[in-house]
Parts: C-alpha cells; sequence; structure tokens
C-alpha cells in the first residue's frame, strides 16, 4: 500500500478546530513519517505593524495549545509524533506561503481545517488551495459523531480507460478503505452512471425508436458500469465490509445528494492536476461536487511520483 511519506499542516492561526490537526498526528505517528505544522498569517499593517512581533507570538502560543489539545484527545506523549513548527507572516497571501511550503519540501498531503462557513462548500482560500496546491489535501470539518462511528465514503469513476483516472480511482478505494478501518469500519463506495443519450432518445421524434429498445440500452450501460466497477474493487484488493451505491445520474447532482442522505463525514474523492505548469486545477465536474459538500474533503491528486495512502 502506497504511504504518505511528508504531511504538511497547514493554519491561518484564525479558528480553533483541531479537527483536522487530530488527523495529523494520527497520520505521523502511526506511520513514523515526518509532520510540520506551518502557521501563515498576514503582517499587520498601518498603525497596527509595531504589534506584529507580539501578533507573531500570540498566535505561535496557540497553535502550540492547539497542539498539546490534538495530543491529549489522541492520547499521545507529549513529544509524540515530533512536529517541526514553522511561522511565517506573508505581506500577500496564505494560499501563496502554504503553496510555496508545499513545493519546497515536497510534501505529498497537505491537511488544513476547513474555513468555517454556514452554506454548505467551501470559502475562497480553501478552493483556492485546491486549485493551486500541487500535493493532496485534506479539508477538515467539524465531526460530532464519535471517532469510531464516522462514517467514510469513497467516490469513483470505474468508466475511464485513461490509466491515471483509473490509478487514481484505485487510490481512493485503498485511503477510504484505510480511513473506515479507523473509523466505523464500513466504506460507502459510490459511482455515477448514466446513458446519456436516453433523454434524448425519449424527447426526440425523430430518433423514434421503441422503449423497449431504450430500455435495453441503458440496462446495457448499467451493467457495463457494475461490471467494471466490481473489476475496480477487485483490482484494488480491498477488504469487506463496505457497501456499493450505483447512482444513476450526473456525479454533480447525484454525489452530494448521496453525501447529505447518508449522513457521510468524511468524503475520498479525486482531483486531477498537471505538474510543469503555472497552475493546477481540480475540474469541472470534482468542483461542482466540492462546492456542495458539507462534509470533511479527502481530495486526491496524482502527480507524478507524489500520492499514497496511510495506516491511521
Amino acid at each position: 500500500m502506497r504511504i504518505f511519506k511528508n504531511i504538511l499542516y497547514a493554519s491561518t492561526g484564525l479558528h480553533d478546530d483541531i479537527e483536522g490537526l487530530k488527523h495529523a498526528l494520527a497520520l505521523a505517528h502511526t506511520n513514523s513519517i515526518p509532520l510540520t505544522f506551518f502557521l501563515t498569517f498576514p503582517q499587520l499593517g498601518g498603525a497596527q505593524q509595531s504589534y506584529q512581533e507580539k501578533f507573531a507570538a500570540f498566535l505561535a502560543l496557540e497553535a502550540q495549545t492547539a497542539l498539546q489539545k490534538a495530543r491529549a484527545a489522541l492520547m499521545l506523549e507529549d513529544d509524540m509524533p515530533p512536529v517541526t513548527f514553522i511561522v511565517e507572516d506573508d505581506q500577500k497571501s496564505p494560499v501563496n506561503s502554504i503553496v510555496r511550503q508545499v513545493q519546497r519540501n515536497k510534501h505529498d498531503l497537505l491537511i488544513k481545517e476547513a474555513e468555517p462557513q454556514e452554506e454548505p462548500g467551501f470559502k475562497t482560500l480553501d478552493m483556492t488551495l485546491l486549485r493551486h496546491c500541487p500535493c493532496s489535501i485534506w479539508l477538515a470539518q467539524p465531526i460530532s459523531r464519535a471517532h469510531q462511528d464516522v462514517r467514510v465514503a469513497a467516490a469513483v469513476n470505474p468508466e475511464s480507460q485513461d490509466q491515471v483516472y483509473r490509478d487514481l480511482s484505485l487510490w481512493i478505494l485503498e485511503v477510504g478503505r484505510t480511513l473506515a478501518n479507523h473509523c466505523s469500519g464500513r466504506l460507502d463506495i459510490c459511482s455515477c452512471w448514466d446513458f446519456e443519450f436516453e433523454r434524448y432518445l425519449r424527447g426526440s421524434s425523430l430518433a423514434d425508436m421503441p422503449d423497449r429498445n431504450i430500455l435495453s440500452a441503458v440496462d446495457y450501460a448499467e451493467a457495463t458500469h457494475f461490471a467494471e466497477l466490481n473489476n475496480l474493487i477487485h483490482e484494488a484488493g480491498i477488504d469487506e465490509p463496505f457497501h456499493i451505491h450505483r447512482l444513476k445520474g450526473r456525479p454533480e447532482d447525484r454525489i452530494p445528494a448521496f453525501v447529505r442522505g447518508r449522513g457521510i463525514d468524511i468524503l475520498v474523492m479525486g482531483s486531477m492536476s498537471r505538474t510543469g505548469i503555472t497552475g493546477f486545477f481540480v475540474g469541472n465536474t470534482a468542483e461542482d461536487i466540492i462546492n456542495q459538500l458539507n462534509c470533511t474533503l479527502v481530495a486526491l491528486k496524482l502527480t507524478g511520483s507524489t500520492g499514497s495512502t496511510a495506516a491511521l
């Protein structure tokens, strides 16, 4: 199983949630891998500039307190796992600082508390990170359930013929299985299928296709998807228990509804990124899904040699 080798936990120092920090500590501790706590914040301007040093010291103290609370919640010793602590004030943007830190130290997983908001989706800072950060991203939302009751889902596309996308789906299943093993134990696997010409054939007088032929085509599309999904799960080699959900319709419609309806706490899904160009991207369908989520998101990116899963 592929293993994350270098985790970055990033904080802007403005929120009290520690859900993501607990996950970062657990991953680092269980797998004996490096963890860096990166605190970044803007420089004070104008009349407040003279308070910059005190402000930095205050945020650093708050971050250390959060680290102690997270360790205590996991019943870890005060110095376990070891954490490298970096504080940086930046005149431009926390996104620039975080991405620069990821690139400079070749981190393969970024964990961050999601910026709080009442509506589904993620705020601009988090969405910008999803688009531009070259490594996988874990955006943690507060979870009210006990850890052993946390519900994990993995969203995959088994029908892509592109090997890169297939590798990404296999990795999503591995990560989902690993997370579920340390939560409720059950993994929900969801995948969307559709016969894209069905609406045209049913609504077009020009097509003039008998209903039985349309139904046969729809049934064939569903059966093909189910076979590909079973092959993907078999290839991933993941253990039960898991429950398969075949959702008919567009992913941007069905996956957010599935997450809400099933009360999913953590969704593992993929987002593609390209290296060698200035910007990285999530992808239109993935972004449409993400904009409707109200759960913790683990967005995996395959970027050449980057990428892996870790046992919690």
